[in-house]
């Protein structure tokens, strides 16, 4: 699987986290990726973007190497009409362009889709931007996105501010919609022998995901608040209780059998059947008095015990791993990508997370 796209030919003028995500899912499997950067600024702005612990001297940091993994890269002063011919005639010998450029910039250099595909009717132009008309030229980055959409007004605990998703997640939800499109297209490209241009945007992306909290609102009028790690739908789900060793686990019941072994778990059979927590909209509504009955039960042993016995009892739980642990997993290990860029070791975990067997 880790060559399917090799002699795929990808031009990458993009920055920051969602396209060159895109452009690391083609080299994973196998593609040839042509990153660009501007040479004007030093490279793609994330080179800069580094922990207090990192070399400032460096010009690869921690964030870039996270998507950029398996490239070349060129840097590039689009300004300059020699460079900037170099880069035109580098993307018409590509299969796939991935660009954030502004609309304006793009046309500007004679890289937008229009002027590329005429000359290239076989390239597939995949371009992304933060908002959905496609001659917006708003700058956003990813947060911006996160409150435009819904989701940090639902992020955080109740009575608090709102608070940031820890990673840049509306960029890769964005990268996955652009990565969708160019799939389809290469499929409709060997079908028809023509190119594409495809488009999305951070906003459409997020829209996309917002699920079953879209629709909460859409159907019932609900307005999701903020919860913390809780749903609004599910109870016990998303609920944290202290165990006897002052470690917290975290309980995901999502059916009534599953609610029924937690209970068998605790050694309180009886609330299964008990009004107030028989069915889950008896315990969603009722969640605070259930959950006082839960933490009584759980600090009463320490979490190793716990997760043990609700992992064999068929109770999903989880322990609340910091980065250290979760790199203690098996599967992170042996999702580990290495590669020195531009003398610098550097690593990362792979994007592509999904296996094909024939």
């Amino acid at each position: 699987m880790q060559h399917v796209f090799s002699g795929l030919k990808v031009v990458e003028f993009a920055s920051v986290l969602a396209g060159p995500a895109v452009g690391m899912f083609f080299a994973e499997l196998g593609a040839e990726v042509l990153k660009i950067e501007n040479a004007k600024t030093g490279g793609d702005v994330t080179r800069a973007w580094k922990l207090p612990s990192e070399n400032p001297s460096d010009r690869v940091s921690a964030y870039f190497s996270s998507v950029n993994w398996g490239k070349k890269h060129l840097l590039l002063d689009l300004t300059n009409p020699q460079q900037q011919q170099q880069a035109r005639e580098l993307a018409l010998q590509a299969d796939v362009v991935i660009s954030n450029f502004k609309p304006s910039a793009a046309r500007a250099f004679g890289l937008d889709a229009d002027s590329l595909r005429s000359a290239q009717p076989r390239l597939i132009y995949a371009r992304l931007q933060a908002f959905a008309d496609p001659e917006d030229e708003s700058p956003a980055f990813d947060i911006v996105l996160q409150a435009e959409a819904g989701f940090l007004y639902m992020c955080g605990e109740a009575e608090r501010p709102p608070v940031r998703m820890p990673v840049a997640l509306i960029d890769l939800l964005a990268a996955h919609q652009l990565k969708e499109a160019i799939l389809i297209a290469l499929l409709q490209r060997e079908r028809t022998g023509l190119g594409a241009t495809v488009h999305t945007s951070l906003l459409e992306s997020a829209l996309a995901s917002l699920a079953n909290q879209a629709t909460n609102y859409l159907m019932a009028g609900h307005v999701p608040g903020r919860m913390g790690a809780r749903h609004p739908n599910i109870a016990p789900y998303g609920d944290l209780f202290t165990c006897a060793d002052g470690q917290m686990i975290l309980l995901a019941v999502g059916t009534e059998r599953q609610f029924a072994l937690l209970c068998a778990a605790i050694e309180r059979p009886e609330l299964s059947t008990q009004a107030d927590f028989c069915n889950n909209a008896a315990r969603v509504r009722h969640r605070e008095a259930l959950n006082r009955l839960l933490a009584e039960a759980f600090v009463q042993r320490p979490l190793d015990v716990w997760m043990e016995l609700l992992k064999s009892q068929g109770v999903p739980a989880a322990r609340i791993r910091d980065m250290r642990a979760v790199f203690e997993l098996p599967t992170a290990q042996a999702m580990l990508l290495e590669e020195t860029i531009e003398g610098k070791p550097t690593k990362r975990l792979r994007t592509v997370a999904f296996n094909i067997e024939t």
